[in-house]
């Protein structure tokens, strides 16, 4: 009892005090917007939440407290330490305010409590930063927390002096203390994890919230990276073979790989090869839900309507994830979301692959990869320098056709104008090109060139999709009059939605995305409605180039009449999910099996297992995509003509 009444724990009671109340309020703002989704669940959410806050604690205040219990009485009696203390007390109480602003802030933008993306958030703190002093009034915002703390220190002072005063525990009892911490913070580390005693299926809004942001911050930051076969359900390799070699026989394909898990296939294309340039544009974070073709009233996309009526519209196509990278991963390699990291940011192990610039770059094409903002940002330069295409980003373009920029980077219409200026050039030279772009206007600041459209820039989300469409509308216009535009495919499409969080692990109408594709002198416009999705686009568009080629896609080619079952991969970087236009089977770690029937309806989760066909068919993709990666069976192998 002596121990408990010393001054170095009361102390450390005091700032875990505090921090849990901070914790407790910061769970009861977030929970504020959600009560309909949780129903009864709130008192749990509290519960499971502070077994997770307390785990945080004992982490966080370990070193803190061996240095108070170890530090001698003489030193605790000083007037200076008393100041000393008043200023660890302020600084604490400052991180706490900033933190639950930050949450906050996170959970506006994601849907959940701080994850991986927040780490990748401090790898490119850059772009990071900038966005954020563009996005909100920083100055105003740390003043304020800074006053608060201020306050609470001012009026904490009395109980810091009195703790000043209270005993000191001789050495014996200090290390007891300290043996006490160190117990209670290994209990933590073997009783609770990431997901333990958080479920792994029902409510995700609820999972979420009973969590705690600064505990899964250092989780994730721990476990960005998750090897399929430690982690999730496994099926035999010969079962899985079989049912990938189904999922993948298109009638123009024949399997060449000699490990029975290869899905490496030759695909014959009839016909003499066209080289038609393809312009690929990747738009940031654009949901299908904004075309006014698609019930929007607000009359944003008044430019990719009209492209709508134009092109092959795909009404049912889907990205496979929530971040630009996994957009990019799965146009690019045509590969299901692998958990943990994207490929892209998987340094050291991101190139090499027989990606869709690979396969032209072999036939003769020049394929560049085009981006608004700095290649650096997720990787992006060594991945799509490694895998085909030369890099031209915001670095590597003259700052004078740079005309408008954020903290992302370009604006798209000075990102169309490299477009352009890089076909007027490939032109020239009578060299068939892939331009694969990657927009950033429509993404937090949301600002824009002044002017363009009647929503002033940085006044969100609204505007920044109407600027998206503009500039769209702009770039046909400026190509319309080229000698290339005849035999150029225009290709838009998303990286991801603009939000895809949702009271389910992996809601699938949050990951539906526009598709057009648009060639007027070579494909008839039309409206389809399979179910599709990124991993088919790459396919896809080498089938429309009548291109025979050595395939490691895992992407069939909307082109070629197929009798095949639909299915569409999406996941997060957890969640690993199959739908199948009815229901979704998802993965998740530790082997939890699960499905929701009426996936885009009721969506009633119910345990699975192996046994499920849908089941069946997630497990194959997922297995057989983390094992040809790491065997290196989706290798670029030229071949002999090439």
């Amino acid at each position: 009892m002596q121990l408990l009444r010393s001054a170095p724990v009361r102390f450390l009671a005091l700032i875990a005090l505090l921090w849990l109340i901070v914790f407790f309020l910061t769970r009861a703002v977030l929970m504020a917007g959600h009560l309909q989704d949780l129903g009864a669940g709130q008192l749990a959410v509290f519960a499971i939440g502070l077994l997770y806050d307390l785990s945080f604690l004992v982490y966080a205040l370990l070193p803190l407290g061996v240095a108070l219990l170890l530090m001698p009485a003489r030193v605790w009696r000083a007037a200076s330490w008393r100041w000393l203390l008043s200023l660890v007390l302020f600084a604490s109480v400052y991180l706490m305010l900033f933190t639950a602003v930050a949450e906050w802030l996170f959970w506006d933008e994601f849907g959940v409590r701080f994850n991986f993306i927040a780490v990748d958030y401090l790898v490119y703190s850059d772009e990071v930063l900038n966005n954020i002093l563009e996005s909100y009034p920083v100055g105003t915002l740390l003043g304020a927390l800074a006053l608060i703390s201020l306050a609470v220190t001012f009026g904490m002072s009395r109980v810091v002096r009195g703790i000043a005063t209270s005993p000191v525990p001789n050495l014996g009892r200090s290390l007891a203390g300290c043996a006490g911490l160190l117990a209670l913070a290994l209990a933590a580390l073997f009783l609770v994890d990431q997901d333990r005693p958080r479920s792994e299926g029902g409510n995700t809004y609820a999972r979420e919230l009973s969590s705690n942001g600064p505990y899964q911050f250092f989780a994730a930051f721990r476990n960005n990276e998750l090897d399929y076969p430690q982690f999730y359900a496994t099926l035999p390799a010969e079962e899985v073979a079989r049912r990938m070699r189904a999922e993948l026989a298109e009638p123009n394909a024949r399997f060449i790989g000699s490990d029975h898990l290869d899905i490496r296939r030759r695909i014959e294309n009839p016909g003499t090869p066209k080289k038609h340039n393809i312009v690929l544009v990747t738009i940031e974070s654009l949901s299908a839900k904004y075309l006014g073709s698609n019930g929007d009233g607000r009359n944003l996309t008044p430019n990719m309507d009209e492209l709508r009526r134009n092109s092959l519209y795909f009404n049912n196509f889907y990205a496979t994830g929530t971040r630009t990278d996994r957009g990019l991963e799965a146009i690019t390699l045509s590969i299901p979301p692998t958990p943990g990291r994207s490929i892209v940011k998987r340094i050291g192990r991101e190139s090499g692959f027989a990606s869709l610039g690979q396969q032209l770059q072999a036939v003769g094409y020049d394929a560049v990869f085009v981006y608004g903002g700095r290649g650096y940002f997720d990787n992006m330069n060594a991945f799509f320098g490694g895998n085909g295409y030369r890099i031209v980003d915001q670095s590597s373009v003259n700052e004078a056709d740079i005309h408008f920029k954020n903290a992302w980077g370009m604006s798209d219409e000075d990102l169309y104008a490299q477009a352009i200026r890089l076909a007027d050039e490939n032109f020239a030279r009578n060299k068939p090109f892939l331009l694969q772009l990657m927009t950033t206007s429509n993404h937090r600041p949301y600002t824009y060139p002044e002017g363009r459209i009647d929503i002033p820039s940085g006044n969100g989300r609204d505007g920044a999709v109407k600027y998206t469409d503009y500039a769209i509308g702009k770039f046909l216009q400026d190509v319309k009059g080229k000698p290339w535009f005849d035999n150029t495919i225009f290709v838009f499409v998303a990286d991801h939605t603009a939000g895809s969080a949702g009271k389910e692990d992996l809601p699938v109408a949050n990951y539906q995305i526009p598709l057009f594709i648009y060639a007027p002198k070579l494909l008839p416009a039309g409206e389809r409605g399979e179910l599709a999705s990124q991993i088919d686009l790459a396919p896809t568009l080498l089938s429309m180039l009548n291109l025979s080629y050595e395939s490691t896609f895992f992407g069939r080619s909307l082109m070629t009449p197929s009798s095949l079952e639909p299915r569409v991969v999406i996941g997060n970087y957890q969640h690993l999910g199959l739908f199948d236009g009815k229901d979704l089977a998802i993965l998740s770690p530790r082997a939890v099996l699960r499905r929701h029937n009426q996936a885009l309806g009721a969506s009633e989760e119910v345990a699975a297992s192996l046994s499920d066909p849908l089941v069946d068919r997630a497990v194959s993709y997922y297995q057989s995509a983390s094992y040809g990666f790491t065997r290196h069976l989706l290798d670029w192998k030229p071949t002999a003509t090439q």
